[in-house]
């Protein structure tokens, strides 16, 4: 069909101009059509698409090693291999791996003898095995290839850890967070660790998870007065009142003071303290001893008159005298006229 322009529109299967050239079957190479989709072959050409060469044995040559080639009807060659080859072409000598027929490598290996020019065969091993048939499956676990004391599992070509608890991944190199499930109570902060944790407690609580109260304000004792001691009429009982360093510590903490000041502030109120006493039990040890010796080298006492009158005292006397007016005067300061009382008495003796 042809419009006003000369311009033709053929019918399927036709082509050209005028529309007189037929349409060849899809695939056709070396051959024509008188009709649509026909494929008539070439001289020399065969097949369903005209591509067989029927003189493929001249033209090619396929067959390799003295071999003899032949063809068929449809265009297909054969070779006639010689004694010691074989193959499509003939191009494979016969060598160990083919006279011995089956495959001797295990584990799927492929048997190679250099196309059969190789005096002995020998075999391709698939990875993860080894040995000279591939009969031996490789450890995969040599190498150690697992982190963190995972057990390694050895497979065919390919390994698996076994992780040990707090651990993940191919090769067990993820540490888990063992705070994901937040184990502190009382506002604890959470530390990860390798498979544990550890928790920071705040002020006023301990444990592992910080669970355990040091001190509740309504389980602290009543300190009592300095009267209440005495006083037989308590219903509490007889109580002593313990206040250990760890509860000032805690208290004084809470004041704003870190632990090692507090620590700090009671050794030296402690060394303070034993400075003060040490310093006063010096002063009034030398205020006695002076006491002491005013009472041994001071003035000869006098006696009674009475005593007098009968005989002078003896040096050995007077010493016993003033040893025993300092012992006593050590303990009190005596009067004169008690003094006086005392010698008499002291000579009495």
């Amino acid at each position: 069909r042809c419009d006003e322009n000369a311009v033709c529109s053929c019918d399927p299967g036709w082509e050209g101009q005028q529309c007189d050239v037929c349409v060849r079957m899809p695939g056709c190479v070396h051959g024509s059509c008188h009709q649509p989709w026909q494929c008539t072959c070439e001289p020399g050409w065969t097949g369903r698409f005209c591509d067989k060469d029927i003189h493929v044995c001249t033209n090619e040559a396929p067959c390799q090693n003295g071999a003899t080639c032949y063809t068929n009807i449809s265009g297909e060659y054969s070779c006639l291999c010689p004694n010691g080859f074989y193959g499509r072409n003939c191009e494979h000598k016969t060598g160990p791996c083919h006279k011995i027929g089956r495959s001797p490598c295990k584990n799927r290996g492929q048997c190679e003898d250099s196309s059969g020019y190789a005096p002995e065969l020998s075999c391709r091993c698939l990875a993860g095995f080894t040995g000279p048939r591939c009969e031996t499956n490789m450890d995969d676990c040599l190498m150690r290839p697992c982190a963190n004391g995972a057990t390694c599992l050895d497979g065919i070509n390919r390994f698996s850890c076994l992780c040990p608890e707090g651990f993940t991944g191919r090769f067990c190199t993820i540490n888990l967070d063992d705070c994901a499930s937040q184990p502190c109570f009382n506002g604890g902060r959470c530390l990860d660790r390798a498979s544990t944790f550890h928790c920071l407690c705040k002020p006023g609580f301990t444990g592992r998870t910080c669970e355990v109260p040091l001190r509740s304000p309504e389980s602290q004792a009543p300190i009592r007065s300095s009267h209440g001691w005495g006083s037989s009429n308590s219903n509490s009982g007889d109580r002593l009142l313990k206040i250990s360093v760890k509860e000032v510590v805690t208290q004084w903490g809470s004041s704003g003071l870190s632990e090692v000041q507090l620590i700090i502030l009671l050794v030296l109120g402690g060394m303070t303290l034993g400075v003060v006493g040490l310093t006063a039990s010096l002063v009034l040890r030398g205020h006695w001893q002076d006491r002491c010796a005013s009472c041994r080298w001071g003035p000869t006492p006098r006696l009674h008159p009475l005593r007098h009158r009968d005989r002078q005292p003896t040096p050995q006397s007077h010493l016993v005298t003033v040893e025993q007016e300092c012992k006593i005067s050590f303990l009190h300061t005596p009067t004169a006229p008690e003094l006086e009382k005392k010698k008499l008495n002291t000579e009495v003796i």
